[in-house]
C-alpha cells in the first residue's frame, strides 16, 4: 500500500503577527515555531516510513534574504533522502518570487514543479502519478487546473494545487476552481494548499486542505497540519 504525508503553508520563519506586542508572550520559544513543527513533520514521515511528502505551496513566506531558512530545509530534506522518502513541492503566492527557490540546489528526492506548465511525474515503483505547477508570481488568477495534464490509466493520481477554491473567507481568490471541476480531472486525490484551515472538501475524490502547521497569528487556533 502507497502512503504519503500531505502538508502546505510552512512559511518557514516566518514571523507570528504582533508577537512582540504581547506582554510576557515566550518571543524566542514561539519565534521558532515554524521550524520545530517541519522537524515534527519530518520525523512523523520517516517514524511512519512513508513513500513520499507532498507539500502544496507557501514552504517560504515571501523573498526572504536569509538563506539559514533555506539552508534549513535542505538539511531536512537531506534527513528525508537518507530515510528512503521523496519529496514533491509547488511553489504558492507567498514564495513564487523567493529567491531561496531560485538559489539553492535541492536533494535529488525533491521535485519541484515548474511554474512554466503543469507537468506529470510517474513513480512506477508505487504505481502513482503526480501532477503539479507552481506559481509564476504571487498573484495568481487563472484557473491553473483546468490545463493539469489528464489521469495516467492504471496508476493512482494526485494532484499538487495551491488555490482557494471557488473562495475562503481570508483568503486571497488565487487559482479559482471548484470541487467539480476538479472531481471532473478524474484523479484520485487533491493535495491542496493555501487555506490555513484543515478541511477535507469531498471524500470522491479526495479533495483536501491540509491546513498549515503553525498558527500565524493569534485566530489561527486549533489542530494543525
Amino acid at each position: 500500500m502507497v502512503t504519503f504525508l500531505h502538508a502546505a503553508d510552512i512559511h518557514l520563519d516566518s514571523p507570528l503577527r504582533n508577537l512582540a506586542t504581547r506582554e510576557g508572550a515566550p518571543v524566542e520559544l514561539i519565534r521558532n515555531a515554524t521550524r520545530r513543527a517541519f522537524e515534527n513533520l519530518v520525523q512523523l514521515a520517516v517514524d511512519e516510513k512513508v513513500d513520499f511528502l507532498l507539500l502544496a505551496g507557501d514552504l517560504y513566506d515571501g523573498a526572504w534574504r536569509d538563506f539559514n531558512t533555506g539552508l534549513f530545509f535542505i538539511e531536512k530534506m537531506r534527513r528525508l533522502k537518507e530515510a528512503g522518502i521523496r519529496v514533491f513541492l509547488i511553489s504558492g503566492n507567498h514564495d513564487a518570487a523567493s529567491r531561496i527557490t531560485r538559489a539553492l540546489r535541492l536533494p535529488d528526492n525533491v521535485v519541484h514543479f515548474s511554474s512554466r506548465r503543469a507537468r506529470t511525474i510517474e513513480l512506477e515503483d508505487l504505481n502513482v502519478a503526480i501532477h503539479g505547477q507552481s506559481y509564476a508570481k504571487r498573484a495568481v488568477t487563472a484557473d491553473l487546473a483546468k490545463d493539469y495534464p489528464p489521469p495516467v490509466q492504471g496508476m493512482v493520481n494526485i494532484g499538487l494545487l495551491h488555490t482557494a477554491l471557488a473562495g475562503r473567507d481570508g483568503h486571497e481568490p488565487y487559482a479559482p476552481c471548484t470541487p467539480g471541476e476538479l472531481a471532473d480531472k478524474g484523479y484520485d486525490y487533491w493535495a491542496l494548499g493555501h487555506v490555513h484551515q484543515r478541511e477535507i472538501v469531498d471524500k470522491d475524490p479526495w479533495i483536501v486542505f491540509a491546513g498549515n502547521l503553525q498558527g500565524r497569528h493569534i485566530r489561527e487556533t486549533g489542530p494543525r497540519g
